[in-house]
């Protein structure tokens, strides 16, 4: 997913996704929160990522085999997944409370934490201690497909990858930015690192300030996190007036956004392939209309529009751009035709 594929005839067949999920998770001020990833992860060592992770059949239920379609599509296990993990990685719960469907269920930092480590060790049943705790996962209402990645088949290890988008609720008072405060009786608490084992820092920041950081040199993003945060930034404005009615305008518009395009944002899947090297500087072009070969012939395809450029390093990629594909081709045209 992190990655380029150059279309080749392969004599084996490629890696196996494995199937996973990640949460765009915006905060009452409209920031996303991103995770430091460690230095010897197995998947985007170092980088900055979105809460997420594997699917887990003993959690989060019934896994589609592979060759089935249906690995690659939304469905309640996915769901599962996406809103275990965000709680696993960042300690926030993204479940309601049995008792009020309107609001987040609230847990004191030692029922949190303890609840948290026994689900990543698997002592426990997500759903089954969410239930204990008064209340259940929050797939139904609040988790918003935006994207499917598939992994290039040139890499090792590969996933398929359903994001999510999901806006933690607006607070009456939003006159403090570090508060996360969302109703009068459900707080949401500061995320957290995972004490080191994944992750070594846990924040919310808009889009844009991420995006500065990463064109900066002062993190790194992988092409499909740049990517989205490259279209939130659009709708999440960090320069426009702030305060609830700002907030939920800005979210209003995102949300017309996901509908738009054929197929909408909310179904798009992407797998990035190498298009060429940019001519002036050497960058990689990836297209992103495939949506890989597992589902090639489905109907389901990409963006065919935009392209992401970016220069791979041993530390990881670096200057990383989201571009219009005909503006490309066309530089490139014009470059060619004054040789």
């Amino acid at each position: 997913m992190s990655l380029t594929s150059t279309p080749a005839k392969r004599r084996t067949p490629p890696p196996i996704p494995s199937p996973s999920a990640s949460i765009l998770l915006i905060s009452s001020t409209n920031q996303v929160l991103l995770l430091h990833r460690v230095r010897t992860s197995s998947s985007f060592p170092s980088a900055h990522v979105f809460p997420g992770g594997n699917l887990s059949a003993q959690q989060d239920g019934n896994i589609p085999e592979p060759g089935d379609a249906l690995r690659h599509e939304d469905s309640g296990v996915y769901r599962f997944g996406a809103i275990r993990e965000c709680f696993e990685e960042s300690g926030i719960l993204l479940a309601r409370n049995l008792d009020d469907s309107e609001r987040l269920l609230k847990l004191s930092d030692e029922e949190r934490d303890k609840g948290r480590h026994a689900v990543h060790d698997n002592s426990v049943n997500f759903r089954s201690w969410v239930q204990q705790k008064g209340g259940r996962p929050d797939i139904e209402d609040g988790l918003i497909p935006f994207t499917r990645w598939v992994t290039p088949v040139n890499i090792p290890k590969r996933f398929t990858t359903q994001m999510y988008l999901y806006f933690l609720p607006l607070s009456n008072d939003l006159s403090s930015e570090g508060s996360l405060s969302t109703q009068s009786n459900a707080i949401i608490p500061v995320p957290t690192s995972d004490g080191g084992l994944e992750h070594t820092a846990a924040r919310f920041q808009t889009p844009s300030e991420w995006l500065s950081m990463a064109r900066a040199g002062d993190i790194i993003l992988f092409p499909p996190q740049f990517f989205l945060l490259h279209l939130l930034s659009l709708y999440l404005l960090s320069d426009h007036k702030t305060g609830r009615h700002a907030y939920v305008q800005q979210r209003a518009s995102l949300m017309d956004f996901l509908k738009s395009e054929d197929p909408p944002w909310t179904d798009k899947c992407i797998s990035p392939i190498s298009l060429m090297r940019k001519r002036t500087d050497g960058r990689v072009v990836l297209g992103l209309d495939k949506p890989g070969p597992e589902l090639e012939g489905t109907g389901r395809r990409g963006d065919a529009e935009r392209v992401v450029l970016v220069e791979f390093k041993k530390e990881g990629p670096r200057k990383v751009e989201v571009a219009w594909r005909k503006d490309i081709f066309r530089d490139e045209r014009e470059g060619l035709g004054k040789l």
